[in-house]
């Protein structure tokens, strides 16, 4: 049976056709590894995330998290997958072998993270928070940090989270209020309240490892105002001692779970800390408050913590990608078994009905899912392949150029999926007609999950505003002057293959991409940054689609490069989604950029009273 979560040849052509993963094993980081350990790894990955997590995706759902005033209630399956993430030692999938990892490139672990998502998305964020977690520490916590959290973390003793929301502050971060009172052990004190932290509470591992923002109190009783005043701490739920045994519990309290739409079997929590419910002691005697430590330098909390939110952001839109995709695989499922109705062209009503993937309007909503969902994926894994360049490449070029490529797709990688992967998922439905609209069909919970992605981790209007407001100008320009190089270097060879559709796409997407260069010069030339940015999602939205364009394209060579007629249907697939994604898709960008180059005010001079 076809897999309903991700298909492997579409995983190997992505891989090893196009981003050359295989050839990642010249480099002395990844010397031990080849295909053969790389596919090893992805057949694990495949196995338990079909063994262990798909089969209690609707229940999780079903029976979501329950707070008795004392204890948080998952269901059982919960634990149990998550210990076999653990024990195929995946929590350290890229991490280095002296602190138990694989040392897979970023490529592959987010690749095998791709079918976790796929499969239980809810279940799959536990580990996917704990990896974060113990990646930002590794870059700025302690060396004694490192061995008191980061192990446990990697083995799946410890869980993590990120705590950086408050119920009056949300996205601004500069308004949060959780103070930290140093300690004449050098610990600190920490009181506040952070809401919406997922995987906050629970009983999955020995131990949760926050990592809290917050601002310092300063000799005068002050704390800095705005960003510049918050600094980063962990702040566990059980304090660990000198011998790594767990202590006594430290005073962070559920307050209550929040009900979500979906994401239902993740653990969403407003936590109070220093509240008093629980009293710990430390080495200065008791007193209220929970106990923290700080990360890195004071004053720094929110550079530190952008290791992991723009880690998160990535990995948010492979988890939008996913939902996506599983959610086009069970439509394409669906289409090839039901039948019903005849083609337009047949007028006998007592023919034999034909499978609904015969009309050519259910055709036109799978080859769109098919585009976003495929098209999704390959950014995804571009992304990580720089990572991999970031991290391992002996050309200083080379890292300083990924470097640049990961701040300016990374609002593009988490903000285009969390669109048009979700518009899938209702495709889906659609799909599946009144079916698709209740809950015995998957398709209703995959869309109600994917809701969730163009909120967290930056709101669709946060990433517009990074990308118009500071990406595409960071540097006198220099990462988008760098993307449209490599654009630019699709189009010259889409224009010498013999493919005539390849080559008219590559004349379109040269046009269309120049008039979005024009258009930010256009926009940063206002003199008024209300409207430089006034429609700043449009831009972000136009800016994407321009991205998957060249994406497309390079799948579309890719695929000619590498044609074999034994597996023909595969690659004739490719070439039909680009030019589905050139033909529908991205003609949809000359509108918006009209919109732009007008600098059009009418949201911006819109007034409250007016509504």
């Amino acid at each position: 049976m076809t897999s309903l979560q991700l298909p492997r040849r579409d995983l190997n052509f992505l891989l090893y056709e196009w981003l050359g993963v295989d050839a990642l094993t010249t480099r002395e980081r990844f010397a031990d590894h080849s295909r053969e350990t790389f596919d090893a790894a992805l057949d694990v990955a495949e196995k338990i995330a079909a063994d262990y997590f798909a089969p209690h995706n609707k229940k999780s759902d079903a029976n979501e998290p329950t707070f008795d005033g004392a204890q948080v209630h998952l269901i059982d399956e919960i634990k149990t997958a998550i210990d076999a993430f653990s024990a195929a030692g995946l929590m350290a999938a890229q991490h280095d072998a002296d602190l138990g990892g694989m040392q897979l490139p970023a490529t592959v672990a987010n690749a095998c993270m791709a079918y976790f998502m796929a499969a239980n998305v809810a279940t799959a964020a536990y580990p996917f928070l704990t990896i974060g977690n113990a990646n930002l520490l590794l870059a700025h916590a302690s060396p004694e940090q490192i061995n008191t959290y980061v192990r446990p973390l990697l083995t799946g003793r410890f869980l993590g989270t990120m705590c950086l929301s408050e119920p009056q502050a949300g996205s601004s971060l500069a308004d949060i209020k959780t103070r930290a009172e140093l300690q004449a052990d050098g610990s600190y004190r920490l009181f506040g309240n952070k809401m919406w932290i997922s995987g906050g509470e629970h009983d999955l591992s020995d131990n949760i490892v926050h990592l809290v923002l917050a601002k310092i109190v300063g000799a005068e009783g002050k704390m800095l105002s705005g960003v510049k005043g918050i600094s980063l701490f962990i702040v566990p739920k059980k304090l660990v001692n000198a011998d790594g045994s767990l202590g006594e519990r430290n005073d962070i309290a559920l307050a209550g779970l929040n009900h979500k739409m979906g994401y239902r079997g993740t653990t969403n929590c407003l936590l109070n800390f220093g509240e008093g419910k629980y009293k710990p002691s430390n080495s200065t005697g008791a007193g209220l408050g929970a106990i923290g430590f700080l990360v890195g330098e004071p004053h720094q909390g929110l550079r530190c913590m952008f290791t992991m939110m723009n880690e998160a952001r990535i990995g948010v839109g492979l988890g939008a990608t996913m939902l996506g995709y599983t959610g086009y695989l069970h439509a394409l499922d669906y289409a090839r078994m039901r039948p019903q109705g005849r083609s337009a062209a047949v007028k006998d009503p007592d023919s034999p009905q034909i499978a609904i993937i015969e009309h050519t309007d259910v055709r036109r909503m799978l080859l769109a899912q098919k585009s976003y969902v495929e098209g999704a994926l390959a950014l995804n894994l571009y992304c990580a392949r720089l990572i991999d360049d970031e991290k391992t490449s002996v050309d200083e070029v080379v890292r300083h150029e990924a470097t640049l490529l990961l701040d300016i797709l990374t609002p593009i990688a988490k903000s285009w999926p969390s669109q048009w992967c979700l518009e899938a998922n209702s495709l889906a439905i659609q799909v599946h007609g009144g079916y698709g609209y209740t809950r015995d069909y998957n398709v209703e919970q995959f869309y109600r999950d994917n809701r969730l992605n163009a909120i967290h981790e930056g709101t669709h209007g946060i990433q517009g505003l990074d990308l118009l407001g500071r990406k595409v100008v960071m540097q006198q320009g220099a990462a988008l002057t760098l993307l449209a190089r490599e654009i630019q270097k699709t189009i010259d060879q889409a224009l010498t293959v013999e493919r005539a559709d390849t080559r008219n796409f590559g004349l379109s997407l040269q046009t269309v991409y120049k008039r979005l260069l024009q258009v930010t010069e256009a926009l940063h030339r206002a003199g008024d940054m209300n409207k430089t940015l006034a429609n700043a999602s449009t831009y972000l939205e136009a800016f994407g689609h321009v991205v998957m364009a060249w994406i497309w394209l390079e799948q579309s060579l890719a695929a000619t490069k590498n044609y074999d007629e034994t597996d023909r249907d595969f690659y004739h697939g490719k070439w039909q989604a680009c030019k589905f994604f050139y033909l529908w898709e991205l003609p949809k960008v000359c509108a918006m950029i009209d919109l732009l180059q007008a600098l059009d005010t009418t949201t911006l001079d819109m007034q409250d009273a007016w509504f």
